[in-house]
């Protein structure tokens, strides 16, 4: 089956602009609104970081996710209008509206660095899109079954079910807590299986539209299956990142990564650095070490979460010794003893630890 494919005008390159821009937009809010939505269902339940459902009975959550569905939705249809060069650095607009709508509905503040940390994602991912190659469409569901049952792309995708097992079953456990990359870097190492198999599951729409139906191809309903099961996956992940870490930080960080995997997997299913340059081979590497870069400033200038007043007062342990007199002598106790009330006692502080 041979097709011409159009020429992309200035016009749906301009459609294709703002359907980015209102797709950046709406899945920036959407992370704003389902936050609240985690957080006033942790305040009457169990929290999704400790591995609770209860969000699922939350109505601003599930305003959320419509939301992100709308803004996923105007994102897809973008990538039929405008080539992917365009499209995909807009998705850094979604990380300055959750920042900016975090920093007014659940009052999180970034330090200086952590602006730094921003830019250097959102710089890294830009440096990477602007040097990738063009893409290289499929012209069924047929030939994408066969790029992804490749050598190179099997084996790519059993390291990122391996690396996904040893996130969840080893460091999760121990570290979901406390660093961040854990539950985004499962979100996001999962993600870039589901645009390649989203991108199919396009392709055939697509075809079926046109009147070449993909229906009964059964390489379709392994893609829907696949997308499904990494779409569920990625949500509960999300949401888990979402409700340990403040949403100014989780957003740049996900762009960030999902971005770099995504891409590392197109290049290696669709053989995109076939017949590239060195020269832009190089600044998609150096933008993937701007956006590593970024990633650390901003986990290392994360702010802490607030700690409760039995926890701040737990952990400052002063020693402090107290001086009376009694019989002409100087006693000294320390605070951990009772002191009667029947001596004129003089507070001085030792030191603190």
């Amino acid at each position: 089956m041979t097709t011409n494919e159009p020429s992309i005008s200035a016009n749906d390159n301009l459609k294709g602009f703002l359907l980015a821009m209102l797709s950046s937009a709406f899945i920036g809010s959407s992370f704003i609104i389902k936050k609240l939505g985690l957080r006033r269902a942790g305040a009457s339940g169990s929290r999704a970081s400790s591995g609770g459902y209860g969000y699922l009975l939350e109505p601003l959550w599930w305003i959320g996710m419509i939301t992100m569905i709308v803004g996923e939705f105007s994102n897809f249809v973008a990538y039929v209008y405008a080539p992917a060069i365009l499209v995909t650095p807009l998705g850094a607009i979604s990380i300055i509206v959750s920042a900016v709508l975090a920093h007014f509905f659940l009052k999180e503040r970034l330090q200086k660095m952590g602006v730094l940390g921003c830019v250097l994602c959102v710089v890294g991912s830009t440096m990477i899109v602007l040097h990738a190659p063009g893409e290289r469409t499929p012209s069924s569901v047929d030939e994408i079954w066969e790029l992804a049952i490749q050598p190179t792309f099997l084996l790519y995708t059993a390291s990122v079910i391996a690396i996904v097992l040893f996130l969840v079953l080893y460091c999760e456990p121990r570290y979901g807590q406390t660093n961040i990359l854990i539950y985004i870097g499962i979100c996001s190492i999962i993600g870039s299986l589901t645009v390649m198999s989203i991108k199919a599951i396009g392709i055939a729409i697509k075809l079926t539209l046109e009147g070449w139906s993909q229906v009964a191809h059964f390489q379709t309903w392994v893609f829907v299956m696949v997308a499904i099961s990494c779409i569920i996956i990625q949500l509960n992940y999300l949401n888990k990142a979402l409700d340990t870490f403040d949403t100014a930080v989780v957003s740049p960080i996900h762009y960030a990564m999902f971005t770099s995997f995504t891409i590392f997997a197109s290049v290696i299913m669709f053989k995109d650095w076939s017949g590239q340059s060195a020269s832009s081979i190089a600044s998609e590497l150096c933008g993937f070490v701007t956006i590593l870069s970024g990633t650390v400033v901003l986990h290392d200038t994360r702010s802490p979460d607030p700690a409760s007043v039995s926890e701040m007062y737990m952990s400052v342990s002063p020693q402090v010794s107290w001086y009376f007199p009694a019989n002409g002598d100087t006693w000294k106790r320390q605070s951990e003893e009772m002191l009667l009330p029947d001596f004129d006692a003089i507070l001085k502080q030792d030191h603190f630890t």
